[in-house]
């Protein structure tokens, strides 16, 4: 008897966030999704996390403000933006046109910022706010929000009071602990976290004996950071109880299973955009042709499903650094 294989149920929800299916377009990669209106179907993403929004706007920093660099970029863009209230007013009349969820994504120097944001868009068409908390605390001497759990707890604590929409945390990678962090913000009243952010990096012009980018430093992303972004994800997965949007370097449907079996429920896609614009709609359908190959029903059957290798007969200290102390 010969049967006939549905096709796979991609949707999933994520802390109170309904998604038609996980894959989300980054935050900074994607502009307000105008840009990319043109190469793809829009209803066809999970959601659109929109380009970093600020109170007022802002032109960014100085260029040169974006390096390549083997398997990826380091960027140094300052947040240029034109302001939360344009993109309530001009925006979002645009995206509602499509069926895909709106994740606002806002960054401030001083909490107020960040709870004023948030009391603005609760009454915007949006259907979720990502908290970036990897921008300098200018009260506390430029220390970023994200980087202890102190101060990701007060932020987070503090624009909950403001946010009744689904609370995403973004983290960064540029913590000695993520695990303490991600536990922080949930503990804090975050409804999901998403991680990783970049990781801070540098590029140097030999010839000028100076730095690339005009701030010195910059964010790396794209394919080099992936094994380290799932390496967070899966500890930051296995350590919290709310739900993780897993990104870092994903560029096909494959790299997007690898982060939903760590126990992402959602993935964003960033970098590859720049390279691809139909990147978004490629993980798409590769997902879809994984569960397919596989003959599962639901992309919620592979989340966090990794089974680690067994470690308990292997030589030396199990750290995998792939070293033996001691020996000769």
């Amino acid at each position: 008897m010969n049967t006939v294989n549905k096709k796979a149920d991609l949707s999933v929800t994520v802390g109170g966030l309904k998604l038609n299916n996980p894959v989300i377009a980054a935050s900074g990669t994607y502009g307000f999704a105008r840009e990319y209106s043109d190469f793809m179907d829009l209803n066809a993403l999970g959601g659109v996390s929109v380009k970093g929004l600020t109170l007022k706007p802002r032109h960014g920093n100085k260029p040169p403000r974006i390096a390549e660099t083997p398997a990826g970029i380091l960027n140094s863009v300052g947040l240029q933006n034109p302001g939360v209230m344009h993109f309530i007013k001009e925006e979002i009349p645009f995206l509602r046109k499509y069926n895909t969820a709106i994740i606002a994504n806002i960054a401030g120097n001083t909490i107020e910022d960040y709870c004023k944001m948030a009391e603005i868009l609760q009454d915007a068409d949006i259907d979720a706010i990502e908290l970036n908390v990897s921008c300098p605390n200018v009260k506390e001497g430029g220390v970023a929000f994200g980087n202890t759990c102190a101060g990701i707890s007060e932020v987070t604590k503090r624009v909950r009071d403001y946010c009744k929409k689904p609370l995403i945390v973004k983290l960064t990678p540029n913590v000695t602990d993520i695990k303490e962090i991600a536990k922080a913000a949930e503990d804090a009243g975050a409804d999901s976290l998403s991680l990783i952010n970049t990781i801070l990096g540098m590029a140097i012009d030999i010839h000028k004996r100076r730095p690339v980018l005009a701030q010195n430093f910059g964010g790396l992303s794209g394919p080099a950071v992936k094994p380290v972004a799932l390496r967070m994800v899966y500890e930051v997965a296995h350590t919290v109880k709310v739900p993780v949007i897993g990104m870092g370097g994903i560029s096909t449907g494959e790299d997007a299973v690898e982060f939903l079996l760590a126990g992402a429920s959602a993935v964003m896609v960033g970098t590859m955009n720049f390279v691809n614009p139909t990147a978004c709609i490629d993980v798409v359908n590769g997902i879809e042709k994984y569960l397919e190959q596989y003959n599962l029903s639901s992309v919620t059957d592979i989340i966090g499903t990794l089974e680690l290798n067994d470690t308990s007969t292997a030589s030396g200290s199990g750290s995998g650094c792939g070293c033996q102390i001691g020996s000769k």
